[in-house]
C-alpha cells in the first residue's frame, strides 16, 4: 500500500491558509477527496490521486493537510456537520417525540443513501477497526460519531422528560434501538447496491421502533395527570 505520509521537508512547509485562494484551494482538495473516498474507501485511496484530479502535486496537499488520515477525518467531519445541520434545522420540535423522531430517520437515511453511500460504507467499515493500522482511524472516528448522534440523544431525553419515551431505559440503550436498525438497512444496501424507498423504509422503522421506544400507557397517563393537577394549583394560585 502507497505511503501517503508527507516527507520531513512536506511537513516544514505545511502552513495555514492565510489567503482566499489558499481556502479555495482546501475546499477543492476536501470536495475532490470526499470523491474518491467515497468511491475507493480509506486504504485503496491516496493523496497522489486526489492531487492528480485536481492537476496539483501532492505536496500541495501535504500543505494543508499533515496525510491522508488527517484530510479522511476532516472529510468525514464535514460531511457529518452537514448531516447535523439537516436534522437540527429542520427538526420540528413543536410536534410529538413520534413524529420528531420519524423525521431524524428519514433524513438520517436520505443523506447516507441518497447523497452518501460511499462514505457510509467508509464509516460502517473503517469506524469499527480493531487493531492494525486502521485502528488510529477508527480511534479519530469516536468524536465525530459522539457528535453525530447527539441530536438523537437530545430527542430521547426530551422523550424521557416529556413521558413519551419509556424513562426505566438508559438513553445509551435507546440510542443503540434506533442506530441498530438503521445500520443494518444501510449495510443491506451497501451490499446490494439497491436503495429502498426511504419514505417507506423510514415509516416502517418508525412503526416497529416507536413501540419499544414509547412510556406504558399506565405512565403516560399518570404524567398527563400530573400536569392537569399542577395547572390546576397554579391557576387557584393565581
Amino acid at each position: 500500500m502507497p505511503d501517503d505520509s508527507p516527507t520531513t521537508a512536506q511537513r516544514a512547509t505545511r502552513r495555514a491558509p492565510a489567503s482566499a485562494k489558499s481556502e479555495q484551494r482546501i475546499r477543492d482538495i476536501l470536495r475532490v477527496g470526499r470523491e474518491v473516498f467515497a468511491e475507493k474507501g480509506y486504504e485503496r485511496a491516496t493523496t497522489t490521486e486526489i492531487a492528480q484530479r485536481l492537476g496539483i502535486s501532492e505536496a500541495t496537499v501535504f500543505t494543508y493537510f499533515r496525510g491522508k488520515r488527517e484530510l479522511c477525518v476532516r472529510v468525514i467531519s464535514d460531511w457529518y456537520d452537514e448531516i447535523i445541520a439537516a436534522m437540527e434545522t429542520g427538526l420540528p420540535r413543536d410536534e410529538p417525540i413520534r413524529v420528531q423522531l420519524h423525521f431524524l430517520i428519514r433524513t438520517h437515511l436520505h443523506l447516507f443513501l441518497v447523497q452518501g453511500t460511499g462514505l457510509c460504507a467508509l464509516v460502517l467499515s473503517e469506524g469499527r477497526s480493531k487493531g492494525g493500522p486502521g485502528q488510529e482511524l477508527a480511534d479519530s472516528f469516536l468524536p465525530l460519531q459522539r457528535r453525530y448522534t447527539a441530536p438523537l440523544m437530545d430527542l430521547l431525553a426530551r422523550g424521557q422528560v416529556s413521558g413519551e419515551v419509556r424513562a426505566d431505559m438508559p438513553l445509551r440503550t435507546l440510542r443503540a434501538l434506533v442506530l441498530g436498525p438503521m445500520e443494518h438497512l444501510l449495510w443491506e444496501v451497501i451490499a446490494q447496491g439497491r436503495t429502498p424507498d426511504i419514505d417507506r423504509a423510514a415509516a416502517q422503522l418508525v412503526d416497529l421502533l416507536w413501540s419499544a421506544l414509547a412510556a406504558p400507557e399506565a405512565e403516560l397517563a399518570a404524567l398527563r395527570q400530573l400536569r392537569a393537577d399542577l395547572a390546576a394549583a397554579l391557576a387557584r394560585a393565581a
